[in-house]
């Protein structure tokens, strides 16, 4: 073997090893929560996507300025839209996520955002890494928080995914020793596992949950998913009204749907690319990805987003006005509540129900036989509209 090539990967690797000590030392000096009632303004910084993220986003707004009409009108909300994120301009500029974005978005206090590319080899982009994790990484959002709701099947179910660490970290930072060897990484640490599982662990706490159940492949992937387990029964001691079991991540995904393996699940916790692929799985048993949001959490920001890609079979195909927002509106009842106004959520919640359950007078299909994402909001907010009304005579 090429001594010089030995030697190169060994630098590399050391170099990645410090960064990362450095990190973890960053993590210890956390900061305390946002506290949205002490602001006088709380601004939301919108960040639309790419392919069908404006048409999607822009119905997800029309719902954020309906639920939240009075506090914009005082002057307690600001709604900033932040553009330079398209994937035209990103390949251009050689930077997944840009600096002058990401100042944007750091005087915002949280965030809603459309799907956005991540390029592919195969694409016509450059092989940006993920702005997604840029944007997680940057704001040190650590947890991706992913409900999942099939009433009848009793499934009621949130799913505490971490969020930067895992195979996702050094993603775009593994080493090419030689032509016959390649080398990517899965990062576990100590604060990283600890801090996930505490939100998790005071979410059921505070939601009156009493089973948290971890999901790896720790009996494979020893070292990293082992610690994973111990990390959060270390946290668990102190939550001892909790019971905590275990689940292997294929198993998981494979048994998702049989109440005898499940029974008793509440909330789960998961490392960044097991949480990734389970909550899809789930979303999809769910009714689909356009069903499903996520929220991610961290002690100063906080960022809500729809789960699904671009669908650029949709935009090729001259569909893109057809797409279901049912995702990033969820996405935005979440924001919602997130800032302190978990009653409009509820709201939401109910409309939604009645659009997509009981009523179905206006049924999204993703085809031209169905209705537009601007009708389907359309629908949602005059729903709302008399919820509200009845509500108040």
């Amino acid at each position: 073997m090429n001594r010089e090539a030995l030697d190169s990967a060994k630098e590399q690797f050391e170099k990645l090893i410090t960064e990362e000590l450095a990190r973890i030392e960053r993590m210890k000096t956390t900061e305390e929560p946002m506290d949205f009632a002490k602001l006088d303004t709380i601004r939301i910084g919108i960040l639309p996507g790419d392919g069908i993220g404006p048409i999607i986003t822009k119905e997800a707004l029309r719902v954020l300025e309906f639920l939240l009409e009075d506090e914009i009108h005082e002057g307690k909300i600001e709604i900033i839209l932040i553009e330079g994120m398209t994937i035209e301009r990103r390949a251009a500029l050689m930077q997944s996520l840009p600096d002058d974005v990401m100042e944007e978005v750091k005087k915002c206090h949280v965030l809603l955002k459309g799907p956005m590319v991540t390029p592919r080899t195969s694409d016509p982009w450059p092989n940006l890494v993920s702005p997604n994790s840029l944007l997680r990484r940057g704001l040190e959002l650590y947890a991706a928080v992913r409900p999942i709701k099939i009433p009848e099947k009793g499934i009621d179910w949130t799913f505490f995914r971490e969020n930067i660490e895992g195979e996702y970290i050094w993603g775009n930072k593994g080493i090419r020793v030689n032509e016959d060897l390649a080398i990517d990484f899965k990062i576990s640490t100590k604060p990283g596992v600890q801090r996930i599982a505490r939100a998790a662990f005071e979410f059921a706490r505070k939601n009156g949950k009493k089973n948290i159940t971890i999901i790896t492949k720790a009996n494979i992937v020893k070292l990293t998913d082992g610690s994973f387990i111990e990390g959060i029964r270390e946290v668990g001691k102190e939550y001892p009204d909790i019971d905590i079991q275990e689940r292997l991540v294929d198993a998981m995904s494979a048994k998702m749907m049989d109440p005898e393996f499940t029974k008793g699940c509440e909330i789960f916790i998961l490392p960044n690319l097991y949480g990734d692929i389970v909550t899809d799985v789930a979303a999809e048993h769910q009714g689909g990805l356009g069903t499903a949001s996520s929220s991610n959490l961290g002690d100063r920001y906080a960022l809500f987003e729809a789960i699904h890609g671009t669908a650029p079979f949709l935009i090729n195909n001259h569909r893109g006005q057809y797409a279901d927002p049912s995702s990033v509106i969820r996405a935005a009842g979440m924001l919602v509540a997130h800032i302190g106004f978990k009653e409009k959520k509820l709201l939401l919640d109910e409309a939604f129900d009645i659009c997509t359950l009981r009523e179905r007078n206006v049924v999204i299909t993703t085809d031209k036989d169905g209705a537009t994402a601007e009708e389907f909001t359309t629908y949602l907010l005059e729903t709302m509209k008399n919820l509200k009304e009845g509500a108040e005579k």
